[in-house]
């Protein structure tokens, strides 16, 4: 697939749009641009997966960031230690000037899944690059196991007709456990415990 927003080249041509998304009590503002995934929008399944994650503390790895939705705004809700990582440059330029247009502290990262991640972290958020494939989404669950604390947890959101049952088996395999936080018309917020 050309082009495709899981990449490390962008071709298409910029036209940035700036979009608003209402959380707690606070209006964030967001630049999107071509290229980057959810253009012009919040993507549906990036906001139920903000709104069924519970409260958090300590440190927040926003893995496949994007332009930077699901970090900024779970990081200023909770004041929350934020990394966010992606392998799309302009994603990541995006999501720097997202986070300063919002007020947060975020330390982003180029890498392909956790190939440049040090550390470990107390929560990490994904919503899966689905069409980047399943050996790519398996690595980042595998990549989040070996870099929670201990007590630490991740979350994922993923639609049944995107592999949420093949995600569910692998990450129990994985963790030993398997959460479904919210379940509706085929989309699943996962969360396993380490």
């Amino acid at each position: 697939m050309t082009d495709h927003y899981f990449s490390s080249e962008v071709t298409a041509t910029s036209n940035p749009q700036v979009i608003k998304y209402d959380y707690g009590s606070y209006s964030y503002s967001f630049i999107t641009d071509n290229g980057v995934f959810s253009v012009g929008k919040m993507d549906s399944a990036s906001d139920i997966l903000i709104r069924n994650i519970p409260p958090l503390s300590g440190s927040f790895l926003d893995m496949g960031c994007g332009y930077g939705p699901i970090g900024i705004v779970l990081a200023k809700e909770y004041k929350l230690v934020l990394t966010q990582a992606d392998i799309n440059p302009r994603a990541l330029d995006l999501t720097q000037k997202n986070a300063i247009k919002n007020n947060v502290a975020s330390n982003v990262i180029q890498s392909n899944c956790f190939e440049q991640i040090d550390g470990l972290f107390d929560t990490i958020a994904i919503n899966p690059p689905i069409h980047a494939g399943k050996d790519v989404i398996f690595s980042m669950y595998e990549g989040s196991y070996k870099h929670l604390n201990i007590g630490g947890a991740l979350y994922i959101v993923i639609f049944k007709k995107h592999g949420a049952d093949s995600s569910i088996s692998y990450i129990s395999e994985l963790f030993g456990n398997c959460h479904t936080l919210y379940k509706k018309k085929g989309l699943y917020v996962i969360k396993a415990d380490k």
